[in-house]
Formats: C-alpha cells, sequence, structure tokens
C-alpha cells in the first residue's frame, strides 16, 4: 500500500485539519468531536442542512459545506457512519431555530446514527426533517443497507434541497425538495478496479485484470454482476438501461446527466462517458438540459464511475441553477 499519510488512524483527524486550513474562507473545523460548519453558521432564520458518513468518499460531504448547499458536514472513519455524539453537535450548531434537516444515505449505520441524533435534537426543541438518499438501481438489498443505497444522487440532493433553504423555504418544504429530488433520479455505478481502505492495508475486493464490476456501490459492496471489460461504450449502455428503466425516462423528459467518477478515474475518459451517454438518452427523446462530470461522490482511488439521471422539471431546474458558494462546487457568486 503506497499512500501519502502518516498514521491510518490519523487520516481522517488530519485531513479534516488539512480541509479546514486550506477554506478557511468558507468553513469551520470542531475537531472533538469532528465536524464541519459553513462559516456563518447559524445563519438566521434559516433551515439547516446536516449530512454526513463515511469518508473517503471526498468532496462528498464537507466539500459540499457552504452557500446554497449544506450547513454542516459530519466525517466518520473511512468507509464508516460518524457517531451520534458528532451527529447532535453539528446540528445543534447549525440550528438558527428554523429546523433542520438531515440529508441521510440508506446505508443502516448511518440511517440508525442519523436517526438517533435527530431525537436527541428533537428532545432539545430542534425539529428535525430527514431525507433519506436511496437512488442505486442495482441492488435492492445489500450487507450494508435495507433497500436501495445511497450514491451519486447524494450531491444533486444536497444542492438542490440546499438551494431552497438558501432562498428561505420552510423545513417541511425544504425536506419535500430533498425527497422530491430523490425520487426523480437514478444511478448505477461500476469498478474497473478495488480501493484501499488505509487502515486495511489491502485492497477491498478481488477483482482480474480483465474484468469489471456492474453495479458496484461506493464502498466496494458487490453490483449485479462481474463481466470481463468492454469497452466504454458498451459499459455505458449497460449503466444507463437499467437506470431509463427504473426511472421510466421517455420522449420529452429533460434531465440533469452526472457522470461522477469514483475515484482513479481520469476526466478524459468520464468525458467518453458522458459523451455516449447524451447520445442513449436522446435516443430515449430525453433532452439533457444541466450536465455534471467529474469526481464529485468517490470510493477513494477506485477506478469507474457512476452515471446518475434527474428528471428536472423547472423548479428542479431553477433550484440547481442557483448560485452556490462551497469548497468543491461553486458558481453564480
Amino acid at each position: 500500500m503506497k499512500k501519502l499519510i502518516n498514521d491510518p488512524k490519523s487520516v481522517v483527524a488530519e485531513s479534516v485539519q488539512g480541509f479546514g486550513l486550506a477554506h478557511a474562507d468558507l468553513v469551520t473545523i470542531n475537531e472533538d468531536p469532528i465536524y464541519v460548519t459553513r462559516k456563518d453558521a447559524p445563519v438566521a432564520g434559516k433551515v439547516g442542512l446536516v449530512s454526513g458518513g463515511g469518508s473517503g468518499h471526498e468532496p462528498l460531504h464537507a466539500g459540499y459545506v457552504g452557500r446554497g448547499m449544506l450547513d454542516a458536514a459530519v466525517p466518520g472513519a473511512v468507509f464508516t457512519s460518524p457517531t451520534p455524539d458528532q451527529i447532535l453537535p453539528a446540528t445543534l450548531a447549525v440550528n438558527s431555530g428554523a429546523g433542520v434537516v438531515h440529508i441521510v444515505k440508506n446505508y443502516t449505520g448511518d440511517v440508525l446514527n442519523f436517526e438517533t441524533a435527530a431525537e436527541l435534537a428533537e428532545a432539545e426543541g430542534v425539529s428535525v426533517r430527514t431525507v433519506l438518499v436511496n437512488d442505486d438501481v442495482a441492488v435492492e438489498d445489500s450487507l450494508y443497507t435495507a433497500g436501495r443505497r445511497g450514491v451519486g444522487g447524494t450531491v444533486l440532493v444536497e444542492k438542490i434541497a440546499g438551494a431552497a433553504a438558501e432562498r428561505g423555504d420552510g423545513l417541511d418544504a425544504v425536506a419535500a425538495i430533498g425527497e422530491r429530488v430523490n425520487a426523480n433520479v437514478r444511478t448505477m455505478g461500476v469498478a474497473l478496479s478495488a480501493c484501499t481502505v488505509p487502515h486495511a492495508g489491502q485492497p477491498s475486493f478481488d477483482l482480474a485484470d480483465d474484468e469489471i464490476e456492474i453495479g458496484i456501490g461506493i464502498h466496494g459492496e458487490p453490483g449485479r454482476h462481474r463481466i470481463p471489460m468492454e469497452n466504454a461504450d458498451n459499459i455505458t449502455n449497460r449503466l444507463l438501461e437499467p437506470v431509463l428503466a427504473d426511472l421510466k425516462v421517455s420522449s420529452g423528459d429533460k434531465v440533469l446527466l452526472f457522470v461522477n467518477g469514483m475515484g482513479g478515474t481520469p476526466l478524459s475518459e468520464l468525458y467518453i462517458v458522458y459523451r455516449r451517454a447524451v447520445q442513449v438518452l436522446a435516443d430515449a427523446g430525453a433532452t439533457v438540459e444541466r450536465s455534471l462530470v467529474g469526481n464529485y461522490i468517490t470510493a477513494l482511488e477506485m477506478q469507474g464511475c457512476s452515471i446518475s439521471v434527474l428528471r428536472l422539471d423547472e423548479e428542479l431546474t431553477e433550484l440547481w441553477d442557483a448560485p452556490v458558494h462551497t469548497p468543491a462546487l461553486r458558481w453564480g457568486m
């Protein structure tokens, strides 16, 4: 294992410290327990947005803390849920009196720990709503989940719900927007190689040089099937077919197309995938109105990608276009 680390046990703490130093104009770091808040939190009269999960998916979630997106992010150990004693103080720190929305990826540990933190926050007088993200069409259940996993669509939920909160929507309205995004987005991923968790010191699964895993999760969980390596267009077709079928994309639909890198895939390759995905959507009669291409929710250094398709309406498009200023996503400012 070759990684730019000091001690596997201190990876998250040192990474968050560096993140805070690099983006001190945007975020504030709390080191014990670890969580990240936007610099001006809590924002008076504004619904707070809190998300989090295991580290190793950077820039998710801390990279999306800032104006127009999250008010706080709670990083757990690598590929491990944050604990309630991290989530609760992060929730309290961004509560301005308007309540807080938790955006939670559908993994058992995340769901249970955010649920506990929400109950504790409610006991302290903070109104909390939860948006559960479960956009992965690859599997219904896995070792990590009950139901579908939360993957690339999480970024889109955080951006659009964040814009709703920034424009002044109330607690229930912000949660409803997040749920609407989740209901209209589907994702499928592929792994070309495994990643290595620092404290494990070896690849998280075995994949032959001539094999790929279709439907992989963001922690290296098994997908639908393992097949021989194919060219980019064929792989893109395999990923999009179940996404479009599950979302029931039809002629006339306007969509946001999100091609996400898993951490070890060059941007040039992601654009080859994007190119084919646009063609497939056009053949289905759908129009790509908005796009996002790059490494936005990763699995350490895994080679591979995911494709997310979000069905847009006028309001969702307006909220996507709204200004955002975070370390990892910014426009319109």
